[in-house]
């Protein structure tokens, strides 16, 4: 099997296992208990905010622990806005763009629907850019608050983050991005980027399932969304996951080293970029029809996305399954929805041809011969689809 779905999860590094492994059976102490068990663990879960606020070049106090990116970014969105709001009640109005995860659109709709704010969406172009200028026309005194990805989940595209978030700094607005799929492969340093919060996951580094991280600066305040002890400096209620807080914080590390070529596995994102576009050209010449989606060039090096028109997608990936190639229609997230992505349809893509695609993404380790095996399965899947399709 080529498993072409990294977009989707990735499997835990043994490294990252090794380090959490302590925390899962002998040192299973409970932070918040004055003993020597809980003693331990604070310790291993300040160790580990302090190796993710290296990697974000922030303080460890920035560094609030969640169940997962969706769970960040719910706590971005509505924590940041609501809080905002309930300081100055003119501020009602939340910026989102129109190709965001749902753990972002659906947060930004239920402030709508629940607490009264107005949500302005910001286009994208025909390759999922978010512009300055789109941006600046969507912002109102009365904004709260700016959300934006980093890079799309479907269609790969990377957005200008730094541009953006100093385009809301100048209304004097905070700017969240969403860097799930950013993380591991492009630079997430928060004052690079310029940004006043930012949110990834675990499970897309080499982490387990149910570990993700929200950055948000120190002055800004933040209405907790999950209720109880008071953990997180107030921010997030519950027993903290001390595990998960120091896979995740080892799965960053590692993958930050080999992004800065501070390990053997370095310049990983260059190398990965060359076999996707080798995979992007062969597809190309070998499917009549196939078109690209999301940015040709400015998009990450791990997602290939395409539509293949006259064809129906999940029948593409049944087959590209049964040729022994694993990948996916979309978001893992929208997975069983027969509707056509909102993501290629804010792209201009038709709805009829939006429910033709496919995405591949790859992981840190794919090898050319794997692509290559992958690209000729592309086109023989492709190929059956439309000869059913014609009978």
């Amino acid at each position: 099997m080529i498993f072409l779905d990294a977009a989707a999860t990735t499997p835990v590094r043994r490294e990252v296992l090794e380090a959490m492994w302590p925390y899962l059976t002998g040192e299973f102490g409970n932070p918040s208990s004055h003993h020597s068990l809980g003693e331990a663990a604070a310790n291993a879960l300040s160790a580990a905010r302090a190796a993710v606020a290296k990697v974000f070049g922030c303080r460890p106090g920035e560094v609030t622990f969640t169940s997962g990116g969706t769970e960040a970014d719910n706590l971005a969105v509505k924590g940041i806005a609501l809080a905002r709001r309930s300081a100055d009640p003119a501020l009602n109005r939340i910026v989102i763009s129109a190709i965001e995860h749902p753990a972002v659109e659906e947060s930004a709709h239920y402030l709508k629907r629940v607490h009264g704010f107005d949500v302005d969406v910001v286009p994208v172009d025909r390759y999922g850019v978010v512009t300055p200028e789109a941006l600046r026309s969507a912002l109102r005194p009365e904004t709260a608050l700016v959300s934006i990805m980093y890079a799309n989940n479907e269609i790969g595209t990377v957005q200008p983050v730094r541009q953006l978030a100093d385009m809301a700094a100048e209304h004097g607005v905070p700017f969240h991005t969403d860097a799930v799929q950013a993380a591991g492969w492009l630079p997430i340093g928060v004052k690079e980027l310029g940004v006043d919060a930012l949110s990834i996951s675990g499970h897309k580094l080499g982490a387990p399932k149910g570990s993700g991280v929200l950055y948000a600066k120190g002055k800004l305040k933040i209405e907790p969304v999950v209720h109880g002890g008071g953990q997180e400096r107030g921010r997030r209620s519950g027993t903290e996951n001390v595990s998960g807080a120091v896979a995740l914080a080892t799965a960053l590390t590692l993958a930050h080293a080999e992004q800065s070529g501070l390990a053997e596995q370095s310049r990983l994102a260059g190398r990965v970029s060359e076999l996707r576009d080798a995979f992007i050209g062969t597809v190309l010449e070998t499917v009549p029809g196939a078109v690209l989606t999301g940015h040709p060039s400015r998009r990450l090096p791990s997602i290939a996305s395409f539509c293949f028109p006259g064809t129906s997608g999940e029948s593409v990936l049944l087959e590209l399954e049964r040729l022994g190639v694993v990948c996916s229609s979309g978001s893992a997230c929208a997975a069983g929805s027969d509707a056509p992505s909102p993501v290629l349809l804010a792209l201009g893509i038709e709805a009829e041809v939006a429910q033709t695609a496919v995405r591949f993404s790859f992981n840190s380790t794919v090898t050319s011969a794997e692509l290559e095996q992958a690209a000729q399965a592309v086109a023989a899947a492709v190929g059956s689809v439309q000869g059913l399709g014609r009978r």
